[in-house]
């Protein structure tokens, strides 16, 4: 008899120890970004948002009384090399959560992972209307604003100080930029602008020239472009040298322009308009705090890469709280409908195709700062819940 209680008593104090480890472990989170290459900017936006936001987090006692720890891979901008990321991620290094992924194509493909290994995973750059549309994913998240969310924004700017313009679309010629380019399209027309030519450029392009003569022609008043990181400077480098973008209104997907590229484009950046989720000029107490630490441990003003990514984490601290675990199951439902507090201010994640509502701003470049000139709330920007896969 006191054999079996004292194997009783071992076996109790094992399990207790086990789960006292498992406690005490770290929350791991996978981070797929590109750290070189075009997007190596955005990449770096998005590790200085997630490091600032982790490093306060844990210096106020982590997540449920543990610490976070972020493992960096670098996924080159380049879907391939984003799953086999991932599943590193997953399958060895054991992460509880994912992020990072910029190009759509990437976040579009670890969706796919993170439902393989039944774990979740969210973007906080990534445009292409269908990740939290026709493709979207029970195990996918976005915390940043869709396409078509950026589009409302710009749209309404557009037909207030433009009505009826003509309007020519050079994207690069992958899912994010054909999308971006069809959901400001949609949003443009619907307002009274018209089309007069498109054309797509492979990512990484060195030379836009050969598309200048087909913009000429078209005659438009309004270019619309989605490239971004170097990608940008180059475009409005060689629109400017080419007098291409003289008397016509330059405007832009969010990422096309940001603190990271402007100062190399320099003063062929003046006028360009984008609509997006963040400014640094968003006048409340949450933002003026994140820009002044953001500046002051990285000497660089945040963009709406490091403001979403910053986000994020709260989003995913918000989550396992209201869950009261990591399990997979448990997290998900806590992240459906919830409402969390970022730079932006509060967000919402919608429950049905789990794309996060916000405020969304037109902003201008103006002597080398961005301006806002322009706001569509968050129900107007939204759009319908179109996912319909789970």
């Amino acid at each position: 008899m006191q054999k079996i209680i004292r194997t009783s008593f071992a076996v109790t104090a094992i399990l207790a120890s086990s789960l006292a480890a498992a406690q005490s472990d770290p929350i791991r989170i996978g981070v797929v970004t590109p750290l070189s290459g075009t997007y190596a900017g955005i990449g770096q936006q998005v590790k200085w948002g997630l490091d600032l936001a982790t490093k306060e987090i844990n210096s106020a006692g982590g997540i449920l009384g543990r610490q976070i720890a972020l493992i960096y891979e670098d996924e080159e901008a380049n879907p391939a090399v984003a799953v086999q990321k991932a599943e590193k991620l997953f399958q060895v290094n054991k992460v509880d959560f994912l992020t990072g992924t910029v190009n759509s194509g990437s976040t579009l493909a670890v969706g796919q992972v993170a439902e393989r290994n039944n774990r979740l995973a969210s973007t906080t750059v990534s445009f292409a209307d269908s990740i939290t549309a026709d493709k979207c994913s029970a195990n996918m998240f976005r915390v940043n604003a869709r396409a078509g969310m950026q589009s409302a924004a710009l749209a309404d700017w557009l037909a207030s100080t433009k009505p009826n313009a003509n309007v020519f679309y050079l994207g690069p010629d992958y899912e994010m930029g054909r999308s971006t380019v069809a959901a400001f399209k949609a949003a443009a027309e619907g307002k009274g602008a018209k089309t007069v030519g498109e054309v797509f450029a492979p990512l990484d392009n060195k030379d836009y020239s050969p598309f200048f003569g087909q913009i000429r022609s078209s005659r438009p008043n309004v270019i619309y472009t989605s490239v971004a990181g170097n990608d940008t400077v180059r475009l409005m480098t060689q629109m400017a040298e080419f007098g291409v973008n003289r008397n016509v209104q330059v405007l832009g997907a969010s990422g096309t322009v940001t603190s990271q590229n402007l100062a190399a484009i320099g003063k062929a950046a003046d006028g360009f308009v984008t609509g997006v989720g963040y400014s640094t000029t968003i006048d409340n107490p949450a933002n003026k705090k994140f820009v002044t630490d953001f500046e002051a441990a990285y000497k660089a003003q945040p963009d709406l890469y490091g403001a979403d990514s910053y986000g994020l984490m709260f989003f995913y601290k918000a989550a396992v709280e209201k869950a009261k675990s990591t399990d997979t199951d448990k997290v998900r439902d806590a992240m459906r409908g919830l409402e969390w507090n970022t730079p932006q201010g509060v967000k919402t994640m919608r429950a049905g195709d789990h794309q996060a509502m916000q405020d969304m701003y037109a902003v201008q470049v103006k002597d080398g700062k961005f301006e806002i000139v322009g706001k569509v709330s968050a129900a107007a920007a939204i759009g319908a819940d179109t996912c319909a896969k789970f």
